[in-house]
């Protein structure tokens, strides 16, 4: 099959609460709602808690040429005469966004811009997985998994994580969420997930005059059967109560967020939703489908690749409006691909797989407005097998220090089977409450003892405050507790 004949390889084409609650009917739904419905309380200020995880995979490989062009690399025009994204000062009207003086952004993405200049888009170039495999299968599970060119781990990164740190709320009904029709490789083993393609219309279905019976019906069925299947069937039941008490339809964005009436749109509408009703979730998985996989036709500042670029930007925009209007909420939005574009384009006038990509990170405690690479250059011997972007920032590295400082889990060699990672400056050190290891907002006499198991046992320690992030101890911000932090701990406690 030629590149004329197809948009995307045949091997992918294959894939066939509180302003909430307002929103919501607050007293009413409080009121209605089951006695076991956990009730969370997500704290004011970024620094407070772990945060939520946001995993958006744009399946089908993404051109991070295109997504964040080397505008100061001449290599770039001259590989790409009729794709690559006019220069800052090419007079074009749709040319690029100058970001530093050797990256920009398309114009397409300009409703990115907002949260870049906020300080909470990370743009991450020349990042990836270092495998030389180039099947959209292999390396989507190879991301997916946290490990590459494993083909027997069963679990997923996140699923790892979710496993390995108490929960947000003890007795969670639900903690990881794939908002796709099957559960997402990343959240497989991850207590408590589940895949729900559209949150607002989960449940048994049918005619609603006859839900009660039939519900009271599945639980006598159920009542007399052993376990597990009993324990499955109420936790099921739960989850449908738990999502039909949120009032999805009804959503009210903040921040005059508007979500475009696209799949990621509508997507990220109900994240949010589920994400402000507070109700324990800690992992939301998110597939983009758009056309990726641009072999044939992407086009420049026009066609298949502007459009999806485009669709991206005003889904990730809204969503960014949305969670950090007023306060804002714990939140880090991770946006990840397969892989990126080969530099060269081809005859059909596209790309075909490459190697190096393009991550976007967004987070109230994200080190962002800025792009973060390790510039290999696009000169024919700087080039992974003299065809693509080389690979040097492992997307583990990235990921490993999300979960360890923005989500609270120190147990990265489990996350991350046989992978020490590299911390890349990522995530930003909560000063404020560096050191605060009982949550109360303060750094004081009352915080001595948890830092002190802290030190001696981080794990205990965590099972202990589940809701308060351990690395907290870790006040010289090295991703590490350990003596080097006392002096200054003892500093803030006596107010120095």
């Amino acid at each position: 099959m030629s590149h004329a004949d197809c948009q995307g390889c045949s091997e992918y084409l294959q894939l066939t609460r509180r302003q909430f609650m307002a929103a919501a009917g607050g007293t009413a739904l409080a009121a209605s709602a089951p006695a076991w419905l956990p009730r969370v309380a997500l704290a004011d200020d970024f620094c407070s808690t772990r945060d939520v995880l946001v995993y958006i995979f744009l399946r089908g490989g993404a051109d991070g040429l295109s997504l964040c062009p080397p505008i100061g690399e001449d290599e770039y025009y001259l590989r790409r005469p009729t794709l690559a994204i006019p220069r800052p000062d090419s007079g074009h009207p749709m040319a690029a966004i100058d970001l530093d003086g050797f990256f920009g952004f398309p114009k397409v993405l300009e409703p990115l811009m907002p949260a870049y200049q906020a300080g909470h888009l990370l743009v991450i170039h020349a990042c990836g997985i270092n495998d030389t495999s180039r099947s959209h299968f292999d390396m989507q599970r190879f991301a997916e998994v946290g490990k590459p060119a494993d083909i027997t781990l069963g679990s997923g990164w996140i699923g790892r994580h979710l496993a390995s740190i108490p929960p947000m709320v003890p007795g969670s009904i639900l903690r990881g969420v794939g908002v796709n029709y099957g559960l997402q490789q990343s959240l497989v083993g991850g207590p408590k997930s589940i895949s729900v393609p559209k949150p607002e219309q989960y449940g048994l279905g049918g005619d609603a005059g006859t839900l009660a019976a039939r519900k009271a019906v599945l639980e006598q069925m159920y009542a007399g059967v052993g376990e597990p299947l009993q324990t499955s069937a109420i936790t099921s039941q739960q989850t449908i109560d738990l999502l039909n008490s949120i009032n999805f339809n009804g959503y009210q964005p903040a921040g005059g967020a508007v979500y475009p009436n696209s799949t990621l749109g509508l997507s990220l509408r109900s994240t949010a939703a589920l994400i402000k009703a507070e109700v324990g979730v800690e992992a939301i998985a998110v597939d983009n489908l758009n056309s990726w996989d641009t072999h044939v036709s992407q086009g420049s500042v026009q066609g298949g690749m502007a459009n999806s670029m485009a669709t991206l930007a005003s889904a990730l925009a809204a969503f960014h409006a949305d969670i950090y209007a007023g306060n804002g909420r714990n939140v880090t939005i991770i946006v990840q691909t397969e892989f990126g574009r080969r530099l060269q384009e081809n005859g059909g006038l596209g790309t075909d797989h490459g190697h190096g990509g393009v991550m976007f990170v967004i987070g109230g405690n994200i080190t962002g407005g800025r792009v973060l690479s390790h510039w290999p250059g696009l000169q024919p011997e700087q080039l992974f097998e003299g065809l693509d972007l080389a690979v040097t920032i492992d997307y583990r590295d990235v990921l490993a220090e999300i979960v360890q400082h923005r989500l609270g889990n120190p147990n990265l060699s489990f996350v991350f089977p046989d992978y020490t990672p590299k911390f890349e400056g990522v995530t930003a050190q909560c000063q404020a409450t560096a050191g605060d290891l009982n949550c109360d907002g303060a750094v004081n006499v009352d915080d001595v003892s948890p830092f002190v198991g802290a030190l001696i046992d981080r794990d205990k320690q965590q099972a202990e405050s589940p809701g308060c992030d351990v690395m907290r101890a870790d006040l010289n911000a090295d991703g590490q507790i350990d003596g080097r932090d006392i002096q200054q701990f003892t500093d803030k406690v006596l107010g120095m």
